[in-house]
């Protein structure tokens, strides 16, 4: 099967950028006070659930995925670059990453706790993201909960030069209610919803962020003596 264009494109413009980014992102995560609440929120929630492992989906240099760990819960990483993962591996030895894409996981039916996808759907064309959203649902337990981070808005802009690299990458700016649709009729109704507006620290042309945390409701049993039809 011929790989879509844009995995092929997200994949050769992170394993470009690898090192640079792991210096340069993961201090913007410790900044970022809002987002690291949610963490903590789902994490506590996942640990409560205790449903299995979650899976930080585009892990990139596995810094959300050790801030996982430091808060209890046992975590792994997957990420479409080799390259990145490499990273990964070098800088957190005693945890698991592993390369894959979101839009076909090696991951085994209801096997999850929590998915996070830390700004990890903001390269995939928004028509496609439903086939992303019923994969995470596909690998989830039941009850169990799901933690997306992206750009709020509606637009696209094409990066040719990021992290000191030239290179080819579009990204995509959605709204946080088309979102919280696509993973309503995935399955995935959201329980909680945070948007903030770009820190002093940040670009204005970062526009707005949002964090969604979703859920995979628990099917009731069957009561003794109902039937179906």
């Amino acid at each position: 099967m011929t790989e879509p264009t844009y995995l092929h494109a997200t994949r050769v413009a992170y394993d470009t950028v690898a090192v640079d980014y792991a210096e340069l992102v993961p201090p913007l995560f410790e900044g970022d006070l809002y987002g690291r609440a949610m963490i903590g929120v789902f994490a506590q929630l996942t640990r409560a659930l205790d449903a299995g492992p979650v899976a930080d989906l585009g892990c990139g240099p596995g810094h959300v995925t050790a801030h996982l760990q430091s808060l209890g819960v046992t975590a792994f990483g997957i990420d479409l670059s080799p390259k990145t993962v490499a990273v990964a591996r070098r800088r957190y030895p005693d945890l698991r990453f592993e390369e894959g894409s979101m839009t076909g996981l090696d991951l085994a039916d209801g096997s999850l706790g929590g998915v996070i996808a830390w700004y990890s759907i903001v390269h995939t064309p928004p028509e496609l993201l439903p086939v992303v959203f019923a994969e995470f649902h596909r690998v989830l337990a039941p009850g169990g909960h799901l933690l997306l981070a992206f750009k709020a808005g509606d637009r696209l802009r094409h990066l040719e030069h990021a992290y000191g690299h030239d290179l080819s990458l579009d990204v995509y700016w959605v709204s946080p209610d088309h979102i919280a649709d696509l993973l309503t009729r995935a399955g995935l109704p959201v329980d909680a919803h945070l948007i903030r507006e770009p820190s002093q620290q940040e670009k204005p042309r970062q526009g707005r962020q949002a964090y969604l945390l979703a859920r995979k409701p628990v099917q009731p049993k069957a009561r003794t003596g109902d039937t179906i039809a």
